[in-house]
């Protein structure tokens, strides 16, 4: 499906390691971090400190899940408007965000949050005429995937803290108190999403992608991905460049919510996953999608402007953003 590109040598490779506590190590990171945000708005990451076994556990439960017969796994799917459960294959496309009618993509998917306890729904945004979007998890069946839950579970506690960490890094890299961020997203409405690409018995047709070009919405996006090739990102210059594959590594990748925050200093980046020619076989990848707390007002960070910098993006709120950009890819 696509021709040999070139592997992207602007999306940097950055080691966590001893980078949340201050001191020269912290500091130089830190740096990495903001010449990346301003320049392609990619990074990925080791010396992250997830354990393995958190990694291994979700996706085998995962690929345990996407294993069972279709029509088991029509089960879970949520009523409309509700974004929890399974999304078939060819159900959604994520071009359609920027208004651009492709083919439907080649992925399947399975959504969870934290709404289960109604306490925690109440604290992020629940509110009379937001039912839907605050509805708690469908989960499978114990007996037909067992331990799916607690795998999801547990990996979403450590992507928790882990996008804490990151936010405090970003916050220093520009030039905030560490923890400008920590209110803003304490009672945040993330989505965990599980995507498995199915292997294709043969080539897709021109112009459908496994994900169609798009640019994630939230604030920041921590992607896992089993090691297969196929998320490509664009360069300056238009071209598609592939995103380096690194053992033990997770993706990072701004959203057009951290674009306006920072007045377009920090860049959310058009990407995409193709089918690498020649092979067809399957995939997974596991996004947090990280998203502030329903209500937080986003408005430009004060020192993303000047008198000759004023704010370019009208103030709006997380919830608000988030829920038009879903309502738009969904058919």
């Amino acid at each position: 499906m696509t021709n040999a590109l070139k592997v992207s040598q602007r999306v940097p490779l950055v080691d966590l390691s001893g980078t949340f506590e201050p001191g020269p190590q912290r500091d130089h990171v830190v740096d990495v971090i903001r010449r990346a945000c301003e320049d392609v708005g990619f990074l990925v990451i080791t010396g992250h400190g997830v354990p393995d076994e958190v990694v291994h556990r979700i996706d085998d439960a995962a690929r345990r899940f996407f294993a069972l017969p279709h029509d088991e796994k029509l089960d879970y799917v949520a009523p409309p408007g509700t974004y929890r459960g399974f999304t078939p294959s060819e159900a959604s496309a994520l071009a359609l965000s920027r208004e651009d009618e492709s083919l439907p993509d080649l992925c399947e998917l399975y959504t969870v949050n934290r709404f289960d306890d109604p306490e925690v729904a109440v604290r992020a945004g629940l509110r009379e005429g937001r039912e839907q979007f605050f509805a708690p998890n469908i989960w499978p069946r114990p007996d037909h995937v067992p331990g799916f839950r607690e795998a999801l579970e547990t990996y979403y506690e450590v992507m928790e803290d882990l996008a804490v960490k990151l936010m405090r890094l970003m916050a220093l890299a520009l030039n905030l108190d560490e923890h400008w961020f920590d209110d803003k997203i304490c009672d945040h409405i993330t989505n965990l999403t599980v995507h498995h690409y199915p292997a294709l018995d043969e080539p897709a047709p021109p112009g459908q992608f496994r994900r169609g070009a798009h640019s994630d919405w939230g604030s920041l996006t921590i992607l896992y991905h089993d090691g297969e090739p196929g998320l490509q990102v664009m360069s300056p210059d238009g071209e598609w460049e592939d995103v380096p594959v690194v053992p033990d590594s997770f993706v990072i990748n701004l959203g057009d919510l951290m674009a306006a925050w920072t007045n377009d200093r920090w860049v959310s980046t058009l990407h995409r996953v193709v089918t690498p020619t020649g092979d067809m076989g399957d995939r997974v990848s596991i996004a947090f999608f990280h998203q502030p707390t329903y209500d937080a007002h986003i408005e430009c960070i004060p020192t993303c402007t000047s008198p000759d910098d004023p704010p370019r993006h009208e103030p709006t709120t997380s919830g608000g953003w988030i829920l038009s950009m879903l309502q738009k890819t969904i058919y």
